[in-house]
C-alpha cells in the first residue's frame, strides 16, 4: 500500500479528508467497498449509508440490467 502525505485547508479534518477520499476512489473504481471502508474508518454499512446520503450508487447496475434479471427470475 502507497502512503501519501498532503495538506488540507485547517477547516476539513484528517477524517473527512480520508471519508471523501474513500468515496471518491470508490465511486471512481479504483477501491472495493472493503477497502474504502476501511480507508475511511467507517463500518461497511455505515459507509454504505454515507455513500446514499451523496448520491453515490453502491451497485453499478443499470435499469436494464435490472429488468432483465427480473424477468429471467
Amino acid at each position: 500500500m502507497k502512503k501519501i502525505t498532503r495538506e488540507v485547508p485547517m477547516e476539513i479534518t484528517e477524517n473527512e479528508a480520508r471519508l471523501y477520499l474513500a468515496m471518491k476512489l470508490f465511486e471512481e473504481g479504483k477501491i472495493s467497498l472493503g477497502q474504502a471502508s476501511n480507508l475511511s474508518g467507517y463500518s461497511k454499512r455505515a459507509f454504505v449509508e454515507i455513500l446514499g446520503k451523496h448520491g453515490i450508487a453502491v451497485f453499478d447496475y443499470s435499469p436494464e440490467d435490472l429488468e432483465k434479471d427480473l424477468e429471467n427470475a
